[in-house]
């Protein structure tokens, strides 16, 4: 028998992004009691601990991706009903601090094919990225472009860096770390999406605060 260290990597990940999970359910089980201090120190530990589990299973993505290609599931589902829930989602863990708002086309397709768990993880993701950096608001929105499907999570943050910006524009490689990870991740998710050899795509832009975009063919 041999070792395969890489493996043991991938499990050690998986074991950590379960536990942590375990946490993340306790955590949110500990009620709010009005005052500022213990509530926010709460609030904190607890948005912490999910982005945590939301980074390990990236990472568990895209070591999947460095080894075999990522071959997303893809069925008809609703963008009006992904948007709610994604909004949903945004206000629990917003809890009130910043105000969530959402803006649907009228124009958006009733359906659309795509990988339903795959692009809730990468939305999840910019928003917790959002809830980290913006400071009195986040917009959800819904949108055809070019014929592709247009899902936005915009914030009033400062906006991304330039490198970041540089990065998306010249399609090089994220650093494996912090919010570079989530972003590759979420490039790795656009482009697993092929209609016809048209590939999904990730677009980042400040406008003037930052603006994640996944652009579904």
């Amino acid at each position: 028998m041999t070792f395969d260290g890489t493996d043991f990597h991938a499990a050690l990940i998986h074991e950590l992004k379960n536990n942590l999970g375990v946490l993340s359910m306790t955590l949110d089980r500990i009620p709010l009691l009005g005052e500022a201090e213990h509530d926010a120190m709460v609030d904190s530990a607890r948005l912490l601990c999910q982005r945590v589990v939301g980074r390990l299973h990236q990472a568990l993505l895209i070591y999947k991706a460095a080894n075999q290609q990522i071959h997303p599931t893809l069925d008809a589902y609703s963008p009006h009903d992904l948007i709610q829930e994604i909004e949903a989602m945004a206000n629990a863990l917003a809890h009130g601090r910043l105000q969530i708002g959402v803006a649907v086309a009228r124009d958006l397709p009733a359906l659309w094919f795509f990988d339903r768990d795959l692009i809730e993880m990468a939305l999840l993701n910019a928003i917790h990225n959002a809830l980290a950096h913006a400071r009195s608001f986040i917009r959800i929105e819904a949108e055809m472009e070019a014929g592709r499907l247009a899902l936005r999570v915009r914030d009033d943050s400062s906006g991304y860096p330039e490198h970041i910006l540089e990065s998306v524009a010249d399609g090089r490689p994220y650093t494996a770390t912090g919010t570079g990870l989530g972003l590759q991740f979420a490039r790795l998710i656009a482009e697993s999406h092929d209609n016809k050899g048209r590939l999904g795509e990730l677009r980042l832009s400040n406008d003037p605060g930052a603006v994640f975009c996944l652009l579904l063919p």
